[in-house]
């Protein structure tokens, strides 16, 4: 079983890595090479020292690819969103430009051109805590490109104590005032602003299960790439937050927003929503930073409201075959969470999510989960003498409510599932992973997942996940 199945992982992940894909790879890495070797003699003028405190313009480049794939396991039945029983073995790869410039003094704009290719596993079918955050739901077998994000962000400064910001992917490097009040307005992904944590936060370095990479019960906006249309306030002091948001429904569950049909080539042309001020999806968001014992640990209180033509799981249950696409109307979802990350020693963090949400409707962006709770731990590589090297575990479990279980018993789908029939039981992921660093901004991640219940079906499973992912950044 296990040859062939890595005989089947080497020939589908060399089918299907793009060679345009690998010649604007290399390209972007020749070009970050040359940019480093000019911002050697050029800092002075463009990053944040001290005769020129606000940077005026960046750019950064990213890349990743990873691979899963999972040997055969067992399975009562299978439905048309279960993940096959036979072995399976894909890959997603992205490239991304980011471009920032400074409008004026506390405004800065920002873009990030987007090429990706691959699928997640039987297409981001399959399993509710999905194994891979790059693998949202639009796969393609050609490279695709889209404006992922467009952005203007105004920062106004309330005086008193400073702070440095430093230039990253979406950010330009300045002092800033610790009591400060932000907008941004735009195209954006929410989690650019919301929910973020310091040990699991981004797929492309970090844990790559979607449960840890946001909290699983929250439904948040987005189209099927991860961003939508909205704008969003913050209001930052030196111990406490507050943020607010407002953002752009698609029209179409797991579907395009109105301008994916002129920023994603080649063009969408399902793309569509409605009203803005008909479907949207609002997040209020407070943050409390503290320390413990000289160690710093933030908490993170969430609450979210969509509004939208949902589907109801029980007015689906009275149709034949549970159509819930016959049970449209508008409606209302709401849900809250809490995330929680803590510094242990100076190279020991550890994180939890949780979260819940009314689980009447279907959900329509993200997972079908409707309450979820995950804990983990980071450690850094400096006790083995390998500083840039992180090791992490975490676990999650994840539930959904009675009236979704009814649903999906009588052959219901969902976003990521649907196994025509269901003998209940939460959902458990594990993932452990190890990144190495090496020199220029390269890492090599080698990861593994544990799936229990997949799409909270005790009739199968459980699944071994395998994965690696090579990351570049610049």
């Amino acid at each position: 079983m296990f040859p062939a199945f890595r005989r089947n992982a080497t020939r589908v992940l060399a089918r299907r890595t793009s060679a345009c894909w690998l010649v604007l790879s290399a390209l972007a890495f020749l070009c970050g090479t040359f940019s480093h070797a000019q911002n050697a003699s050029t800092a002075p003028s463009n990053t944040g020292a001290a005769d020129e405190p606000w940077q005026t313009r960046n750019w950064h480049i990213q890349s990743t690819i990873i691979g899963q794939g999972y040997p055969s396991y067992s399975a009562k039945y299978s439905g048309v969103s279960s993940l096959p029983t036979a072995g399976q073995a894909r890959e997603t790869v992205s490239l991304d430009f980011f471009g920032g410039y400074r409008l004026w003094r506390g405004a800065e704009f920002h873009a990030d051109l987007l090429t990706w290719q691959g699928f997640g596993l039987h297409g981001t079918l399959g399993i509710d805590d999905f194994t891979n955050g790059e693998a949202y739901k639009l796969g393609v077998r050609i490279p695709h490109s889209a404006i992922a994000r467009f952005f203007i962000r105004q920062t106004i400064g309330f005086g008193g104590e400073k702070e440095t910001v430093a230039s990253d992917q979406l950010t330009l490097a300045g002092k800033q005032q610790a009591s400060r009040l932000t907008f941004t307005a735009g195209r954006y992904s929410v989690k650019d602003i919301f929910d973020s944590n310091a040990y699991a936060n981004d797929p492309r370095t970090q844990f790559m299960n979607w449960a840890f990479v946001a909290n699983a019960a929250w439904d948040y906006p987005a189209d099927a790439l991860g961003e939508t249309t909205g704008l969003s306030a913050e209001f930052e002091s030196p111990k406490w937050a507050l943020r607010y948001g407002f953002f752009q429904l698609t029209k179409q569950q797991n579907g395009f927003s109105a301008e994916d049909q002129f920023l994603v080539w080649p063009g969408e042309s399902s793309a569509g929503d409605d009203r803005f001020f008909h479907d949207w999806g609002m997040v209020a968001e407070g943050e409390r930073r503290y320390s413990v014992a000289g160690h710093p640990g933030v908490v993170r209180p969430l609450a979210y409201l969509n509004q939208g033509e949902f589907g109801s799981y029980k007015a689906a249950l009275s149709i034949p075959g549970a159509d819930i696409s016959k049970t449209f109307a508008h409606r209302h979802s709401f849900g809250f969470g809490l995330n929680a990350e803590q510094e242990i020693t100076k190279n020991i963090g550890v994180f939890s999510r949780v979260g819940w949400n009314d689980g009447h409707n279907e959900a329509w962006m993200y997972t079908d989960i409707d309450h979820s709770g995950s804990l983990g731990v980071s450690v850094k590589g400096d006790a083995w003498r390998r500083s840039g090297d992180v090791a992490a575990l975490a676990v999650v479990v994840s539930g959904i409510t009675k009236v979704n279980q009814q649903y999906l018993k009588a052959g219901g789908t969902g976003i990521l599932d649907g196994d025509g029939n269901l003998n209940y039981a939460p959902e458990f992921a594990l993932e452990a992973y190890y990144d190495h660093a090496f020199p220029r901004q390269i890492h090599w991640t080698l990861d593994y997942q544990f799936v229990a219940n997949p799409a909270f079906n005790r009739d199968r499973g459980p699944v071994s996940v395998f994965g690696t992912r090579i990351h570049w950044e610049f």
